[in-house]
């Protein structure tokens, strides 16, 4: 076919290309094929699929719901969806375990007690179990005590009243006066406590409000004997202040006087000293699980005394199953 004969409106005819004649015109620009249809969307049942299963996730627990974000690309650090709080307690998993991490967690929510009467002045500490400010103590912290001061953590003070006491375990609650959002301690479960482990004690040794010691559990059901009458036993004053117990048969921190009361102990190597009476023992958890109470000093085993009596590893607390028993008594203020 000629030139002369291609229909009109149709490409010239050219020479093919390969003869390296550069002078031939370059191939011609067709136009472009026509674009694909767009295929159709599809429903976004996937989408409403995993928002269907993401509510039910949400129903079983959240574990299944961080899952399900991953799934949705909402993922990262998994750590970061949770409260990063160890179950029952104020311990971040970070430090779960280790005595810093307990030590944070627990150590606002115990106080300094100040008690004055007509003996004179002495020192303990306290474990807050509300948020409005009632304090777990022994009763020998503030027996027969005309007025209570208590020394937060922050250094904040407060007034206290006696709510209710009971002279044969030892133990007391007092109410801060105007006290509210209080970080508030963990009661845990002493039964499930075993000789050899790991605990932390908080306290306010000779004033120093704060202090952390560590050791283990070296024995359980411990018989001690305190004083249980208000006004009984030597060696409360200010400056000493000397707990009177019994052990072993023997009298430490002088006289525990005639009307007494024995109670079963956890028996502690942590370092007690005069002033950590109504603190804490603490497991690993962040869980209080006992209050001390009672602490053998080598300079005190003659019933003599003395400020320079330190501790030797001997240490007692009440268990706390014994103190929640006692809860509702100590509440309504018809404690013995």
């Amino acid at each position: 076919m000629t030139e002369s004969q291609r229909p009109s409106g149709e490409y010239p005819m050219y020479p093919s290309y390969g003869n390296g004649d550069a002078s031939y015109p370059p191939p011609p620009s067709y136009p472009p094929a026509p674009e694909p249809a767009a295929p159709r969307r599809r429903a976004k049942r996937p989408v409403a699929l995993l928002a269907a299963v993401a509510i039910a996730a949400g129903v079983v627990g959240g574990g299944a719901a961080t899952f399900v974000g991953q799934l949705a690309g909402g993922g990262g650090d998994t750590n970061s969806t949770g409260s990063g709080v160890a179950p029952g307690t104020t311990v971040s998993q970070s430090s779960k375990g280790t005595v810093a991490g307990v030590a944070q967690a627990v150590s606002p929510t115990i106080v300094e007690i100040n008690a004055t009467s007509t003996a004179g002045e002495s020192t303990g500490s306290g474990v807050v179990i509300t948020s409005d400010g009632e304090v777990v103590t022994n009763n020998h912290v503030i027996s027969g005590a005309s007025s209570i001061k208590v020394t937060l953590s922050t250094g904040k003070t407060y007034p206290a009243k006696v709510v209710g006491t009971d002279a044969a375990k030892d133990l007391a609650l007092i109410k801060l006066q105007g006290a509210s959002g209080l970080k508030t301690a963990t009661l845990g479960d002493s039964s499930a406590v075993s000789v050899g482990d790991q605990v932390v004690a908080i306290g306010s040794p000779e004033g120093l409000t704060g202090t952390v010691t560590s050791g283990i559990v070296s024995a359980l059901d411990r018989d001690v004997t305190v004083a249980k009458e208000d006004g009984q036993g030597q060696g409360r004053q200010y400056g000493a202040e000397q707990w009177p117990f019994e052990f072993g048969g023997r009298q430490f921190n002088g006289d525990t006087g005639n009307s007494t009361t024995t109670y079963k102990a956890i028996q502690t190597d942590a370092s007690l000293n005069p002033g950590n009476s109504g603190g804490a023992l603490i497991n690993m958890n962040g869980e209080i699980i006992g209050i001390n109470s009672a602490m053998y000093s080598a300079s005190s085993a003659n019933g003599s005394g003395g400020s320079d009596a330190g501790s030797v590893g001997l240490g007692f607390a009440i268990p706390v199953n014994t103190l929640k028993a006692d809860l509702d008594t100590l509440r309504s203020g018809s404690g013995s």
